[in-house]
């Protein structure tokens, strides 16, 4: 299913295209039983990367954030010994639960008595520094700035009373009481430490025969602690769609439907609006901003999409009011093609720089195009995600399935690229010219499989959030292969491994994982 257009040579390489990819089950997190009801605030809205690859972000609806750390890479000892035994890329990689912490919380906006929901729609990874990791997470109207730390938690040593022998505040003492801070720095202890101690313990007639007071430190156990620096709130009217940190290590971007700001980390009372599309008079309003990402190298730079399907790239060093755009990124209408739902599937959903940042991916509701930032007319490729359902556009209308959202993500070397779609598949294309790989791979421990499926009908996703949302029937249907679809079990939410060919997925609660 290769689309039309070839990839500029400047950043793949002119040799033959690689063969496809063997894609192989690695592990899951949060696996469902068959009929197990998930819960909405479970459902994972966002999956991130870092830059290393060590770390995985994921946020849910209920406003948890989620950190996975990477344990196969550090078993393999340094880099220069990883040369010399010339490990493989393609090793299995595994990934344990690290820690999670909420979030976001349930807000209510009393000024325009609108409830705003703790679900995170976007998760970042920031630069670390001094072995910290930072990361930026956004509710519709909230981003808050994350430091996570590793704290060594000290234990000290227990008492030496039994329960048999002493009474503490008319119940059996437990050898696990903790004495108060009371003791001093050289080891004694102060007259309001014992007074304190008599009063919370009644001895038995004799006293003990010896008693060991709490005051050594036995071990140290070291947790990884969540604490939020920052917090930027009250500069969207309208829900945010995206945050993007800038290279300069700095600064990052929040967009809405209708405006872009511009803030410093480290700064939370005041950010600059850069972008602004909101007419005068709202009944002129012909487009929404739907995604919006900073170029990965130059500082200056950045991309936003609209829900009419064009791209267009801004230069902040033209002026403070981004008004104009440097270059837009729009392919040109079929004569005679356009129908009711013309504008409603152009409208994109996500948009990725490649990495070397000459490339750019955006995903509508039926395609990825592959843009090159130097070619302006059309796309240099366009892979079709689930031309079958094109007949079905009037039923995924009433049932407001045309409004999912689905992301895309790039590997690495920009070499192939892959985004979700319904009964929990998603697909992976080659673009490097004269490749015609095109892999569709189920959300499951066999993710090769390709026979008729009946996934359990859990709760839905949401869609528009602008739109009422309509319990129409939803039944399964047929794709041109033959295998069943459902409206209700999508894949919107995946990321890539920013070095090797591993992709993380979401199927409801469930995080997958594979690599190849």
């Amino acid at each position: 299913m290769k689309g039309n257009g070839d990839v500029d040579a400047g950043t793949t390489e002119e040799s033959s295209p690689p063969s496809p990819l063997d894609w192989k089950f690695s592990q899951v997190f949060g696996e469902r039983s068959a009929g197990e009801e998930v819960q909405e605030v479970d459902i994972i809205s966002a999956i991130e990367f870092d830059k290393s690859g060590d770390y995985l972000a994921t946020g849910d609806r209920g406003g948890r954030a989620v950190l996975f750390e990477r344990t196969d890479a550090r078993n393999l000892g340094s880099r220069k010994d990883q040369e010399k035994q010339d490990y493989p890329n393609s090793r299995h990689p595994e990934f344990r639960y690290r820690t999670e912490f909420q979030s976001h919380e349930p807000e209510f906006d009393y000024l325009k008595s609108l409830e705003i929901e703790e679900k995170i729609n976007k998760i970042r990874w920031c630069q670390t520094a001094n072995s910290a990791l930072f990361l930026l997470s956004t509710n519709d109207k909230t981003i808050k700035y994350w430091k996570v730390q590793e704290k060594k938690v000290k234990k000290i040593s227990e008492m030496n009373v039994h329960a048999s022998e002493g009474v503490r505040n008319g119940s059996n003492a437990s050898s696990s009481t903790t004495a108060p801070r009371g003791y001093l720095p050289n080891g004694g202890c102060s007259e309001k430490f014992y007074n304190q101690l008599s009063n919370e313990l009644s001895f038995p007639p004799g006293g003990f025969p010896s008693l060991r007071l709490p005051l050594v430190v036995t071990s140290q156990e070291t947790n990884l602690v969540a604490r939020c620096r920052r917090t930027y709130a009250h500069a969207h009217d309208y829900h945010i769609n995206s945050i993007s940190n800038n290279s300069d290590g700095e600064t990052f971007i929040s967009a809405d439907d209708l405006r872009i700001n511009l803030w410093n980390l480290e700064i939370s009372n005041q950010s600059f609006n850069i972008v602004d599309v909101k007419p005068a008079n709202m009944e002129d309003l012909t487009e929404v901003i739907t995604s919006a990402e900073f170029h990965p190298t130059h500082c200056n730079l950045l991309a936003y999409s609209s829900s009419k399907g064009s791209i267009r790239l801004i230069d902040l060093r033209q002026s403070a009011l981004c008004d104009n755009h440097s270059k837009m990124f729009e392919e040109r209408e079929i004569p005679g093609s356009r129908s009711f739902f013309t504008e409603i599937i152009a409208s994109i959903s996500d948009i990725k720089f490649a990495k070397d940042g000459r490339h750019i991916l955006s995903r509508d509701y039926m395609t990825l195009k592959l843009w090159d930032i130097n070619m302006e007319s059309s796309p240099v490729a366009t892979f079709q995600v689930h031309e079958y359902l094109r007949p079905k556009l009037c039923d995924l209308y009433e049932n407001d399935s045309i409004f999912d959202k689905f992301d895309c993500c790039l590997s690495g070397d920009a070499r192939r690229v892959a985004t979700g779609s319904y009964s929990n598949i998603f697909r992976v294309f080659g673009c490097v010219p004269g490749s015609n790989e095109a892999t569709t791979l189920e959300a499951s421990k066999s993710p090769m499989r390709r026979q008729v499926q009946t996934p359990s009908r859990p709760a839905r996703s949401l869609g528009s959030l602008t739109r009422v949302v309509r319990r129409g029937a939803e039944s399964p249907g047929v794709d041109a292969n033959g295998n069943s679809y459902d409206f209700t079990t999508k894949l919107l939410h995946l990321a890539w491994h920013p070095s090797e060919n591993t992709i993380a997925c979401a199927a409801m609660n469930s995080l997958y994982m594979y690599y190849a």
